[in-house]
């Protein structure tokens, strides 16, 4: 082989995207041990949970619980390429237990260090952190015992790790297939119900995303979300700024309620939007998020929890984790925008829906996002910044902001979930609006369209 062939092989081998790897392994976690099950079956007890009837039986109940610490050993199955690692335990209700941004070592979901139940879940034992799949139920009986899992290798050259199980009260069978593909920070969850017997059933599914949080994170809803409101939609806030009292909570004097730092005790918030396909969280002292995409009209769901950053709060980061500190959750639901709002199965139907996730840095929030790139336009320091970030790699990519039919900045750029762009512009004199855009390949990755100067484009509070 001549050198210069040599030459050309290795230089199309290194343009080639690092490819996807599967991996099973156990994994030692220090544990504090759940006791038995109750050997005697509970049918019902008049407990509601959550809008649903706290119906136990043909499940155990789970709720002894221990203060003995043990290293535990669990089979983990991995997802990796260059840019992320996701991990799940299928032990555990199938929760995605792990995903790493690894261009920066950023944790996009909450990872624990220890497992340690609360009575929290629907038959009692719950841990918090990473991803848990809630359905049909919040919190579903199921969270915290073993599912179904399996590997698998796509033709595409991406590979998958499927969860699922019957849900044994009421025979519903569901699945979620996380696909990772080469050269893409993009984690894909496909998402499937079905109704297996002769009757219509109820069905509610809400993603419970655990994200680690301080005193520089912030909810990011879509700029044209105007409201947040309650469980069952029975009181309003305004957003971001609520100015009345919300879950008993105080906001009178205007307060930035997209800021953690900003609530002092439990509370619940889903965006009135459905219009957007996007919610965020980021952390504006990582300098690093966590993004979500899909088809609002099949995901309506968005959603926050927090304990809140008072006693409550706190004592609650001590029940659920040693020292992970606290967490919030971003939870995102489809055919439903509400929780308990419940949607139907009918004999023998299936449902699906399919979900991204996608980690995201450096440029300071978001304004907009897609599966391809998130972009973010503000007004800081009376000056225009610009930021977009992309989930894989675009050579040549075209960034530019207009206002109105007037071009204020245009560049040529290379960009990959590594290595997102930014730029610092003068503001511009001018009330037109102005539309931030990423192209590339011929077509549209991402688009935002904020108010001109006059109406102003907002940054952190």
């Amino acid at each position: 082989m001549s050198p210069r062939t040599l030459a050309l092989l290795l230089l199309s081998a290194s343009s080639l995207p690092a490819q996807v790897t599967l991996t099973e392994a156990p994994v030692t976690i220090p544990t504090y041990l759940a006791g038995p099950p109750d050997k005697n079956p509970m049918f019902y007890t008049g407990r509601t949970y959550q809008g649903a009837k706290g119906m136990v039986y043909p499940y155990a109940l789970q709720d002894t619980l221990t203060d003995v610490k043990e290293n535990k050993t669990y089979t983990q199955v991995c997802l990796e390429n260059e840019y992320i690692k996701v991990c799940v335990l299928p032990e555990l209700g199938g929760r995605i237990f792990e995903a790493v941004d690894k261009t920066n070592g950023y944790n996009f979901f909450y990872k624990q260090s220890v497992i340690k139940p609360a009575l929290i879940g629907m038959l009692g034992a719950w841990i918090s952190g990473g991803v848990e799949w809630n359905i049909p139920h919040h919190h579903r009986a199921s969270s915290f015992l073993p599912v179904l899992y399996r590997k698998i290798d796509n033709p595409d050259g991406s590979k998958s790790i499927a969860v699922g199980e019957m849900e044994l009260r009421d025979r519903l069978r569901w699945a979620v297939t996380l696909t990772l593909r080469p050269g893409s920070s993009l984690l894909e969850a496909k998402v499937t119900a079905l109704n297996a017997t002769p009757v219509q059933n109820s069905l509610l599914y809400f993603a419970n995303v655990a994200v680690h949080t301080n005193e520089n994170y912030q909810v990011i809803f879509p700029p044209s979300t105007q409201f947040a409101t309650q469980h069952a939609k029975r009181e309003f806030a305004r957003w971001p700024i609520a100015d009345t009292v919300y879950n008993g909570i105080d906001f009178t004097k205007g307060v930035d309620v997209s800021l953690w730092k900003n609530h002092p005790s439990s509370i619940s918030m889903f965006a009135w939007n459905d219009s957007d396909d996007w919610l965020a969280g980021y952390d504006h002292g990582k300098h690093a998020g966590t993004l979500h995409v899909a088809d609002h009209h099949q995901v309506p769901g968005k959603k926050f929890f927090t304990w809140g950053t008072g006693p409550g709060g706190q004592l609650w980061d001590k029940i659920l984790s040693d020292t992970d500190g606290p967490y919030l959750e971003l939870m995102v639901g489809a055919w439903s925008d509400n929780q308990p709002d419940y949607s139907w199965l009918q004999p023998y139907e299936t449902k699906s829906i399919t979900e991204y996730w996608y980690p995201f840095q450096s440029i300071g929030g978001a304004k907009n996002a897609t599966k391809d790139a998130a972009v973010n336009l503000e007004v800081k320091d009376n000056q225009l910044h610009l930021g977009f970030h992309a989930t894989s790699s675009f050579k040549q990519a075209r960034a530019t902001l207009t206002a109105g039919d007037k071009e204020l900045f245009s560049k040529l750029i290379d960009i990959d979930p590594a290595h997102p762009f930014t730029v610092t512009l003068p503001l511009p004199e001018l009330s037109e609006s102005l539309t931030a855009t990423l192209t590339a390949n011929n077509r549209t990755l991402v688009s935002n369209r904020s108010p001109g100067r006059q109406s102003g484009v907002s940054g952190q509070s």
